[in-house]
């Protein structure tokens, strides 16, 4: 529900929070005059990883490799990353292996590590949700922190007007439910969902579950018992688990289409029993933006590149006195210029850049989205101007190995010899040394040994 029905208005939203989770972690001793601290809208992304150890924020690509560190609200400089990360590269699994002097912050007579910061920090946030302190400063101020949305209404009909069956599955107890679905669709909002299933503690409910019971809408509080089934129309549920449900409303995994907006909570685990998802990206609007307004930067960023491979056309391994390989001062000048294009296209998108990509890699958050999102938008509502039977198709992406392969290339060398397609001369003529064939495989494996060269020169 939240993020995906709800939309809540950012950054006021994120600010609220932020002052709650200050005034909580005053409440278990940190000093007063954390109270001064501004949230900065502009700094945070998804997708990034804290080193627990070191206290760094970290920007990966799908590999491990790091594309930004930040310790702080400082740049770290590649020269000292180097220390503390061989090769520039972390596994996540590790927890970052190696250790520093710097290991903690030194407040008076306390020495707080970066750990247990992280662990305050984690608490304070969950602990803000699990004792309602946001939720009902949220429903106080409804109108100051949720959009209304006049399409989400027309999504819900359209929905079940094709057939579809619609369920509400959220983590927010019923009161929190209710308020919020009355505010966005009416008091007769549980009329626009065929199930609606409230607490599902969700990771949780795609793997045991718990028990699957009656909400009583009167009073909010649970009925006795079990329940066993069927579910009811009009009814509220609380709790129950993945494969129960399903079983419960006769679906099976693919028949399923989920919504949501957590890449883990809500995507990684129902893709792994099997139901099709969507992905919800607030971030989308600025990255679209972004990405048309200064589109010709990623073009420049393509040119270096093809330009860096164009160098090493006719190199080899060892060398040759004829061929002795490209002016070191003209690689480095290429790198520097490849260096100061994504510099210039991370700062279009804010601080930490875009939550996609650096330069030509993407990060681990678009790895993730790529294999467990089947689609994402920024906005549910954006399925109104799509056909009940649209068959959503990703476009077409080509191995490396195919990508240094041109269109024009092929079509050159496709009758190479004059004769018809087919003829036996002409596809012998194909295969001799220095022949077409070759000149494409020698191309590929140029592109893909200069791609390599330019990686490691970031």
């Amino acid at each position: 529900m939240d993020y995906t029905l709800a939309q809540y208005k950012s950054p006021s939203y994120e600010s609220a929070a932020f002052r709650l989770m200050l005034n909580r972690l005053v409440d278990i001793g940190y000093p007063s005059e954390i109270l001064k601290f501004q949230y900065d809208h502009t700094f945070p992304i998804r997708g990034l990883w804290f080193d627990k150890d070191r206290g760094c924020l970290l920007k990966v690509d799908s590999f491990g490799n790091l594309l930004s560190c930040l310790f702080g609200l400082t740049v770290v400089p590649s020269a000292e990353l180097h220390s503390w990360y061989e090769n520039k590269f972390v596994q996540l699994s590790d927890r970052f292996y190696a250790s520093v002097e710097r290991n903690g912050i030194v407040y008076k007579e306390l020495n707080i590590s970066y750990r247990s910061l992280f662990n305050d920090v984690r608490g304070a946030a969950d602990a803000i949700h699990n004792d309602d302190s946001l939720k009902r400063l949220t429903v106080e101020q409804i109108d100051e922190f949720v959009h209304t949305d006049s399409d989400l209404l027309d999504l819900l009909e359209q929905l079940k007007a094709t057939g579809a069956k619609v369920f509400l599955l959220t983590n927010s107890e019923y009161w929190y439910t209710d308020a919020l679905m009355s505010y966005l669709l009416g008091p007769n909002w549980v009329g626009m969902f065929n199930y609606v299933l409230v607490s599902a503690c969700k990771p949780k409910f795609f793997a045991e579950g718990s028990l699957l019971r009656v909400v009583d809408r009167s009073s909010g509080k649970l009925k006795l018992g079990t329940h066993m089934g069927p579910l009811q129309s009009g009814v509220v549920y609380s709790g129950g688990s993945c494969a129960e449900f399903s079983r419960l409303i006769g679906c099976r995994g693919k028949d399923v289409l989920y919504a949501g907006d957590h890449i883990f909570g809500d995507i990684i685990k129902s893709k792994k029993v099997g139901w099709r998802t969507l992905l919800i990206v607030p971030e989308l609007a600025n990255e679209l933006f972004v990405w048309k307004q200064d589109q010709q930067l990623f073009e420049r960023l393509q040119r270096l590149e093809a330009e860096m491979g164009r160098m090493y056309l006719h190199c080899t391994l060892a060398g040759s006195d004829s061929n002795p390989g490209p002016p070191a001062s003209e690689v480095q000048r290429i790198r520097a210029d490849i260096r100061d294009v994504v510099r210039q296209m991370d700062t279009a998108y804010g601080f930490l850049g875009s939550l996609f990509r650096s330069g030509g890699r993407l990060t681990s958050f678009a790895y993730q989205l790529e294999r467990y999102a089947d689609i994402y938008a920024q906005r549910v509502t954006n399925l109104r101007h799509y056909p009940s039977n649209y068959l959503f198709r990703s476009p077409q992406r080509l191995m490396p190995h195919e990508s240094t392969v041109t269109r024009s290339a092929t079509t050159a060398f496709a009758n190479p010899s004059g004769g018809a397609e087919g003829d036996v001369a002409g596809d012998a003529a194909a295969r001799q040394d220095g022949s077409p064939v070759e000149a494409i495989a020698a191309t590929a494996r140029l592109a893909m040994r200069a791609n390599s060269i330019v990686e490691r020169g970031r």
